[in-house]
């Protein structure tokens, strides 16, 4: 099995008032294994409009490789090209996903969907993280 160089991954949606919550937790389901759980937090908007926010973090690494191997789809040699950008200084790497593309069973870049990735970095420094994080996404390629 390929090494998984990720502490955690963490999934967030947010479902406005005017989507289905039923097909905003589709499209983040299309990243997650089955069966995952996924948090509801429900809050209010700048306009007093409801507002939910789905979220799940996988941990373990069966559930992170899970994740990781359904960015396949992804131009991945563009992704790490940007690693630069897309890691900060505390080993975390941030991408956006299209929601729409998500809820129709395909993972493409976009809005709508955001992942966070811990990295597991040794030192903890971002270099570290960036080298980390292009060999987990080559072994994916």
């Amino acid at each position: 099995m390929t090494e998984t160089p990720f502490h955690y991954v963490d999934l967030r949606a947010f479902c406005y008032a005017t989507e289905d919550e039923a097909r905003v937790e589709r499209a983040l389901r299309t990243l997650l294994p089955k069966e995952f759980a996924i948090d509801r937090v429900a809050s209010e908007g700048h306009h007093g409009d409801r507002i939910v926010v789905l979220s799940a973090r996988a941990e373990n690494a069966d559930d992170v490789r899970h994740v990781l191997d359904r960015l396949a789809d992804l131009d991945l040699d563009r992704i790490r090209d940007e690693l630069d950008e897309r890691v900060n200084d505390n080993c975390a790497l941030f991408m956006r996903l299209d929601k729409q593309a998500a809820y129709k069973g395909r993972v493409e870049r976009g809005e709508g969907l955001e992942l966070r990735g811990k990295i597991e970095a040794y030192p903890a420094k971002k270099e570290s993280a960036v080298e980390n994080a292009a060999d987990a996404l080559e072994a994916r390629s």
